[in-house]
């Protein structure tokens, strides 16, 4: 017999949310989290708001909504509204009722600015990173360290002399027409109208310039969980400066292993590493000069297992770029770009914790 398409809508329903996500849902596991890691927080957003006043969207629910944001690759605040308006999946993981009107965008925005001059991506990252080491699943010993171009929220069209004099009219002014084949640019003479911190870069010989930042991790190398972050201008030696940075930070006085590709093949980042209790296990450099590296570190075992293992850290920049939306900035500035590739972070590790977890659980059955 054929349905009929009866479109009238109910009065009254009786279902909630968490009865409409399935038990099994991936989301549930990383709400779970989510969760824990909130409460802890709870005391330092007490911190950041007044006690009178009108009540702001909690902090609680914005950095579930920015979670999403990153997890399901919504390309823009606005769009995430959108889909808080009727994506009942998204309502559940937030905490929204079905009820409970979805904010304004800009109020999302300003609301997330306090967040990040509090530094709070920084500290949720640190707690998730307390998830994993209370499970066993981070190494305290060996670790992995590289470097990405993250191409800037800019045109090359803003890319302009600094000490140019006035223009003249532009023929459209909302998408110019811009000559500038054959000008000498470079990031000490030009600079971008719409992103100063964004400076001109390019990944290898041959390849188009662009205007970027560089994302650096640490990746721990038990299972390639994120340790920490770096994102500083890309300006040619950033990799290796945030590399020493994140050595740096790392806790404790033992001995540890950090492995690297060709490019930190130098005599001052082997010195540096090795100065802080760092044994770098970097790739040799042989084309045209002498590696830093010789035999005394290749000759052992754990340099080859390094070398095997760092090629999983494409991975973490793989998901970032394409899942957690960093292939192509969608925000400005130095600040707001690190605040963002550190919360992308959190959210990957937090993917790889419930996979793990998930994991441990199905061999025990």
């Amino acid at each position: 017999m054929r349905g009929l398409d009866h479109q009238q809508a109910a009065m009254f329903s009786y279902l909630s949310p968490e009865q409409r996500v399935p038990s099994d849902h991936p989301l549930r596991a990383i709400r779970q989290i989510t969760d824990t890691i909130l409460k802890q927080l709870s005391q330092v957003f007490s911190q950041m708001y007044s006690r009178i006043g009108r009540p702001s969207i909690p902090p609680e629910k914005l950095l579930r909504a920015l979670v999403l944001q990153v997890l399901y690759t919504v390309r823009s605040e606005r769009m995430l509204m959108e889909q808080l308006e009727y994506n009942l999946l998204f309502r559940w993981f937030v905490g929204l009722s079905l009820d409970e009107p979805v904010w304004d965008v800009t109020v999302f925005t300003k609301n997330r600015d306090r967040l990040l001059k509090a530094d709070v991506a920084k500290q949720f990252f640190g707690l998730v990173i307390e998830q994993a080491q209370n499970l066993n699943l981070m190494s305290d010993e060996h670790f992995t360290v590289d470097g990405t171009l993250l191409e800037a929220c800019a045109s090359l069209k803003s890319f302009k002399k600094v000490d140019a004099g006035p223009e003249p009219p532009p023929d459209d002014p909302g998408n110019p027409t811009v000559d500038f084949h054959g000008e000498k640019r470079s990031n000490e003479t030009h600079a971008s109208t719409t992103d100063e911190d964004a400076l001109l870069a390019r990944k290898g010989a041959g390849k188009e310039a662009k205007l970027s930042y560089s994302g650096h991790v640490l990746m721990e190398n038990r299972n390639g969980l994120v340790a920490d972050v770096e994102v500083l201008q890309a300006n040619g030696t950033a990799e290796r400066v945030a590399a020493l940075l994140m050595i740096e930070r790392i806790p404790g006085d033992q001995s540890v292993t950090v492995g690297a590709d060709k490019n930190y093949d130098t005599k001052d980042f082997v010195a540096e590493a090795r100065h802080m209790n760092a044994t770098p296990h970097v790739s040799q450099n042989n084309k045209g000069r002498k590696s830093a590296i010789d035999g005394r570190t290749t000759r052992h075992a754990g340099y080859a297992i390094s070398q095997q293992k760092r090629k999983r850290i494409e991975e973490i920049f793989g998901w970032m770029k394409t899942v957690g939306g960093m292939r192509k900035l969608r925000h400005r500035g130095l600040e707001l770009v690190g605040w963002m590739f550190t919360l992308g972070a959190a959210a990957y590790n937090m993917v790889r914790i419930r996979n793990l977890a998930m994991a441990v659980e199905g061999g025990k059955a």
